[in-house]
């Protein structure tokens, strides 16, 4: 993917390979003398022993510059979180695992909730949104990266190249995405970006014409790459959706709280594969067909926030043009795939796009029949001002589970 192509709506970093990725490092220490940089890996207990996260644990201890690691830990015992503890003490930097299901933690949610603020369901937009939390609450670090723990193919050099565009200070970003090829296994995967937000995205400015928040989500090579750095100013103020949106929750408020000018994507691989999700057609809550769901309610809102009228006509007319959008990008993904030697089932590729169909008219019915709908969880400015001393006694929280379940 090695290119210098620049889209004039964000800015593009390439990775040209006329550099040593050591001479990247070396800046990075340098920036981080003076900017603390930490790295959030939202985890399910599972995902340890699963084959991906011993090799990441081990590509990071080399991580010189990172100053402080946060593992988000979910659906886990006691006696797992002890294992996780043990698990993630390789690492040389200082970790600290948050067990989100210790009694300490319900404790802390009871109290949100008694206050309207506490995340309406589990999952990782709720790992993040605690893990930043407690971010906050040490207010050490300067930059924030976040990667999901199941990647297959990871190397080091991906966060080297994630954080370096918000980690130096003469550089105006706030926030950095990352992005590569999805190939794994000798085929095209990247499934819901290629099959659902693509199209969609098409075919959103062909029904509701021109919008720059479209235009905007579209300069991006990957949309739901799960792998993003940022300043932690943005922190407080960010809104982060509690459903399978979080990526493009993300993007959302990048566009609402920053110029163009402060967001950019940079390749970090050249090829990715991590866990794959199945598509559970027979079941709407699980999998691709609910993930697929949510991402289009989280579009929805975005556009009807900023002025956009829906309305059941709107979504029969959007379902038929992302159909036939679809199904011609699929050509291109066909040939492409056969171009370059790949695997390619264009009768379940084609199968997934009939669904997603359904579920983008899904959304659109749930957004108009449930206009009380607040998926976000709220800012930790507003817990902050609904309860100042939340953030302290969130970090007691963890550290007096640290000290009791050693």
């Amino acid at each position: 993917m090695a290119d210098f192509q620049q889209n004039g709506n964000i800015a593009q970093f390439h990775n040209l390979r006329v550099r040593s990725n050591d001479e990247l490092v070396y800046e990075l220490e340098t920036y981080a003398q003076n900017r603390k940089i930490s790295l959030i890996l939202p985890s399910l207990y599972s995902e340890l022993e699963g084959p991906a996260l011993a090799n990441i644990l081990q590509e990071l201890s080399s991580v010189s510059y990172l100053h402080r690691i946060i593992v988000g830990l979910d659906r886990a015992s006691e006696a797992e979180y002890r294992h996780a503890r043990q698990f993630f003490s390789v690492l040389p930097q200082q970790t600290t695992v948050i067990w989100n299901d210790s009694p300490r933690m319900l404790q802390l949610n009871e109290r949100l909730q008694k206050l309207g603020l506490a995340p309406q369901e589990p999952g990782k937009g709720k790992n993040v949104w605690g893990c930043m939390g407690y971010m906050i609450a040490c207010a050490d670090s300067a930059v924030m990266a976040i990667h999901d723990c199941d990647i297959v193919t990871y190397k080091r050099e991906m966060l080297d190249r994630l954080v370096y565009p918000v980690a130096n200070p003469s550089f105006p970003y706030q926030l950095s995405k990352g992005y590569y090829a999805r190939v794994g296994d000798g085929k095209l995967n990247g499934r819901v970006t290629r099959l659902l937000v693509s199209p969609l995205l098409i075919a959103l400015k062909r029904v509701i014409g021109d919008r720059d928040y479209i235009d905007f989500l579209r300069s991006f090579r990957y949309i739901l790459s799960g792998e993003f750095a940022m300043r932690t100013q943005m922190l407080p103020d960010l809104r982060i959706p509690s459903d399978w949106g979080l990526e493009i929750g993300v993007l959302s408020e990048a566009w609402r709280n920053l110029g163009r000018g402060q967001v950019c994507q940079v390749e970090i691989a050249d090829s990715y594969d991590h866990k794959h999700q199945e598509t559970s057609k027979e079941d709407a809550a699980t999998g691709l067909n609910r993930m697929s769901t949510d991402i289009c309610k989280a579009v929805f809102r975005k556009l009807a926030a900023d002025g956009t009228v829906f309305t059941p006509n709107t979504f029969r007319s959007l379902k038929a043009t992302y159909y036939r959008r679809a199904l011609d990008l699929l050509e291109c993904y066909y040939n492409d795939a056969q171009m370059n030697g790949l695997k390619f089932d264009r009768h379940t590729e084609e199968q997934t796009i009939e669904m997603f169909a359904e579920n983008l008219v899904r959304a659109g019915h749930i957004f108009i029949e449930h206009p009380e709908e607040t998926p976000f969880i709220p800012t930790w400015n507003r817990v902050h001002a609904a309860d100042p001393n939340f953030l302290s006694d969130f970090r007691k929280a963890v550290a007096a589970d640290e000290a009791e379940y050693q």
